[in-house]
């Protein structure tokens, strides 16, 4: 039987509560089903600096190369020391060295969540790579020069190589779900840059015969992402823009608290949520881990695909269904206006996650 490997990169702020109540559940999950996985403590953030003078100290970036994923907590960079600003955070150095060119984002309407778009069930598939975001364009440097005191310059890169990648994952995905892409872009504007992303993408649509495609303009979209999200299915768009839409989308249909991620490439995969560290609640066992327990939900049918391995498929169900169930009973943290603590939602999951009868897999 394999022993699966998994990184824990606790983080900053909330992030060591969230995670620590994320790997608690999920223990209790994989030993209903009877995997083996081992938690591999690494220091990131706040942690890797005072024990290595690093927020991504080598020793951990060298570990996760014998992991089969990680949780990466939420970080908290901009209160960094001075010596450490300027630098790529964890999360973008994660994303760009290891080169983890798709961020994978849900936006799913939740039992016991009031959505602003009403039913709503859709994935947004962002180009994590390049695009609008100076700090990941570049071999070296980040990409953006002070000309002047007044005068700021800074670059977008985009290339066939990384907009087929994140369009072949987009369509694939399309296929196991409801057929329908949605390109997002600006090219009556950009008409190079964006332009190129817009005629890639419906290159690679032509591989996918079976998938509904249309395309929208980015603010065009943000406007019929309010007035309609339930009739999208997944969204495919460059990095910036992936980055905002994800965020009205998870906040739409609950919390952006309760919004998960993955960013993965062929052979890797990090679980991450899209929410901040909150440092002003740190330490109060109040923060909500229901974006970072649904991101690693993700991570287990990622690994699941991967390794065929329908026990980690099952794990991710069973934690899944615990939390929902739990959110349905009406067991919810102070965000959502609940009286939950952090530890005793975990628990409430787990609970629930005991009393499941699953069927043993042969």
């Amino acid at each position: 039987m394999t022993i699966y490997r998994l990184g824990v990169l606790a983080g900053d702020g909330i992030g060591p509560e969230i995670v620590s109540a994320t790997v608690e559940v999920f223990k209790t999950a994989a030993s209903k089903v009877g995997l083996e996985i081992e938690w591999i403590d690494l220091p990131m953030g706040w942690d890797g600096i005072k024990r290595h003078n690093d927020p991504l100290p080598k020793v951990t970036t060298d570990a996760l190369e014998n992991t089969h994923g990680w949780i990466l907590g939420p970080h908290d960079s901009v209160a960094y020391p001075p010596e450490h600003q300027g630098k790529r955070n964890p999360s973008g150095a994660l994303r760009h060295t290891l080169d983890l060119f798709a961020n994978i984002r849900p936006a799913k309407t939740m039992p016991g969540i009031k959505s602003v778009a009403g039913e709503a069930d859709l994935i947004i598939f962002r180009e994590n790579t390049e695009g609008f975001y100076a700090d990941r364009n570049m071999f070296a440097g980040h990409g953006e020069w002070q000309i002047t005191e007044d005068v700021v310059v800074t670059s977008g890169v985009f290339t066939r190589q990384a907009i087929e990648r994140i369009a072949h994952s987009a369509f694939k995905m399309a296929m196991k779900r409801r057929k329908k892409v949605t390109i997002v872009h600006k090219a009556n504007v950009l008409h190079l840059s964006m332009g190129l992303f817009l005629k890639v993408c419906r290159e690679v649509a032509e591989q996918y015969p079976e998938v509904e495609v249309d395309d929208y303009h980015i603010d065009a979209m943000a406007a019929h992402l309010v007035r309609r999200a339930k009739d999208f299915d997944v969204i495919v768009t460059e990095n910036m823009y992936g980055d905002i839409l994800s965020d009205l989308a998870g906040e739409l249909v609950g919390s952006l608290g309760l919004a998960p991620s993955i960013n993965t490439n062929e052979n890797l995969a990090m679980s991450q949520a899209a929410h901040g560290s909150a440092p002003d609640i740190a330490g109060l066992d109040i923060g909500n881990p229901t974006g970072i327990m649904l991101s690693t939900v993700m991570l287990m049918e990622w690994l699941a695909e991967r390794h065929r391995d329908e026990q980690l498929e099952e794990v991710g169900k069973l934690v899944e269904q615990g939390l929902y169930q739990s959110l349905k009973d009406g067991i919810k943290t102070k965000d959502l206006g609940g009286t939950a603590s952090t530890s005793e939602f975990a628990q409430a999951i787990s609970e629930r996650i005991e009393k499941t009868v699953i069927t043993p897999i042969a």
